[in-house]
This record gives structure tokens, sequence and C-alpha cells, in this order.
């Protein structure tokens, strides 16, 4: 064998050997996937994500993913004719909205799950409103109604649980209904955080369109790589986190101190970025840990 070929087949074989004590650790683990941002609408990325659910699932995690689609719902608002309309960066979800809304989001539901079952696993498609999976409020911005958007209130764990128990990988569509069953969008951020406290996640996983946190903005050179909840408050207490990573981050703070164990900001634009965030000594993004937790990423 060539001595060029023989290096790339050990670089492959050490990239195998770094993955072994994170297979190991989380080993039949529940991992949350929240997917949404670019990585829904670019082919080869959305393929490199559910590559990377995929793979996490063969190699004996138990991934839920719980996917967004507001991109795609504002294309198809404006496609009938409607006109997007928000509040403090929240979508007013009138009746025709809503309705809009949930046929997107069927449709993206579903054509996850085909992918997921192209690559030989098993996956069901659920929404929210199924069995009572996820039970809203209505949610206020600042006091002003913003339509059919809904607060979680109440998960029902189980069903997802029957789902990993029977080796199916779910993909959760973020609707839910009220207690006159009346039909709801729920962000997506907030769906999956509330879902990975339901079912005691060890990991929950946000891809967006940002690189992770970052202490400068501007600067990407300043991404920090793991933040305890101490220094994750402190952070925000002193104004560095603004914009839309300020309630991502507190969704984030949320879910530790739930029992999830840790939660990672991940930039979906990147390909297999979950792959490389979970299974390296350096991740990519933000993973985000309880004080008391040993520092699992080495400089």
């Amino acid at each position: 064998m060539a001595t060029d070929s023989m290096e790339q087949v050990m670089a492959k074989a050490e990239v195998l050997i770094e993955a072994l004590p994170y297979i190991q650790r989380f080993n039949r683990k529940i991992i949350v996937v929240k997917y949404g941002g670019s990585a829904m609408l670019d082919e080869e990325l959305k393929k490199s994500v559910i590559q990377d659910v995929t793979l996490l699932k063969l190699v004996g995690f138990k991934p839920i993913i719980v996917h967004g689609g507001g991109k795609e719902i504002s294309k198809w608002v404006g496609k009938v004719g409607m006109e997007a309309q928000f509040v403090n960066g929240l979508r007013v979800t009138d009746a025709a909205t809503m309705e809009v809304a949930e046929m997107v989001l069927n449709k993206v539901n579903k054509s996850l799950v085909t992918m997921v079952q192209e690559l030989g696993v098993q996956s069901i498609g659920i929404s929210g409103k199924d069995g009572g999976l996820l039970k809203v409020r209505k949610k206020y911005s600042d006091g002003q109604d913003i339509g059919y958007v809904g607060e979680v209130t109440e998960v029902n764990p189980q069903i997802l649980l029957d789902m990993l128990e029977r080796d199916f990988l779910p993909i959760v569509c973020p609707t839910g209904l009220d207690e006159n069953f009346e039909t709801y969008n729920i962000n997506a951020d907030d769906a999956a955080c509330a879902i990975a406290k339901a079912v005691e996640a060890e990991k929950l996983a946000f891809l967006t369109d940002i690189e992770g946190v970052l202490k400068d903005p501007s600067d990407k050179g300043t991404l920090i790589s793991e933040l305890t909840l101490s220094e994750a408050r402190s952070l925000i207490g002193e104004g560095f986190i603004g914009g839309g990573m300020l309630p991502k981050l507190n969704n984030c703070i949320d879910a530790i101190e739930q029992g999830v164990s840790r939660v990672h900001i991940l930039d979906g634009r990147i390909a297999h970025c979950l792959l490389l965030e979970i299974f390296t000594n350096r991740g990519i993004g933000t993973a985000i840990i309880k004080d008391e937790d040993t520092r699992f990423y080495k400089a």
C-alpha cells in the first residue's frame, strides 16, 4: 500500500478511536436535536443532518428530532398571497396562517421521515397534537396578542419513550393543542427544550445559523467552546448576549436546570456539524454544562 494511502487509512482510524469514549459515554442515552434554519433549505445540508442523526442511532444513541420550518412557512405564506407579520420578532399567526403553517410543517415532517427511512432506520413522524404530546396555552409577546402561537404547558413523554423502546426514531412537528383543542404553532426551540426535559435527555442540540456563543458577536474568533451555567448567566448579566441568542441561551440554561446534562449550540450551515461536535475532542460549536460537570473538550 502506498505511503499516502496508509496515512489516510491511519487518519481515519484515529478519528474512530477519538470518537470511542463519546460513544461509550452516551450509548443508549437520549439526545434531542432541534433542526431548523438554513440546514432545512439546502438539500445537501439536509442530507448531512439526517445522515448524522441516523449514524447516532446506529451507534447506540436514542435520537429525537424536533424540527422547525419558519422560513418554509414564510415562503408558502407569500405564495398564497398573504403577508407575514411579526411582533417583537415573533410571527403573528392568525387562523389562515395557522392553516398554512400546519400544512407546511406536516409536509416537512414526512419528508424527513422518508429521508431517515431511505438510510435504513425506521422513523415515525408525529405532531405535538398526537396523543396529547404537547399541551399549550396561548402565548403573548409583551402583552400583545400574536394569534395561534402556543407556550408548552405539559409534555406526555411516554409516547416518545415508547417509540424509542421499539427502536423507532421519532420526528416531532411543533404544533400542539390547548385545553379547548385549538391548534397552536410552537417555537421549535421551545418545543425541543420542553421535550428534552420531559424525556430526561442526556443531550439537547440546537442546529442554528450561527457559529455558537460568541463573547463578541462581531468576532468569530471569540467562539466559546464550553460554558458552565454560571459562566452563561454571567455573560447574559454583563450584556454580552443579545438578539436571537438571548432566548436560545436562556432555553439552554433552563434545560440544564431541569436535568438535561449537556446542551449544544451548533452552526447547522456546516456539514456534519453534529458529529464534529459530539465525537471530537474539540467541538465546533458551544456546549453548555453544569457547574459541577467535568469539562469534556480538550484544548
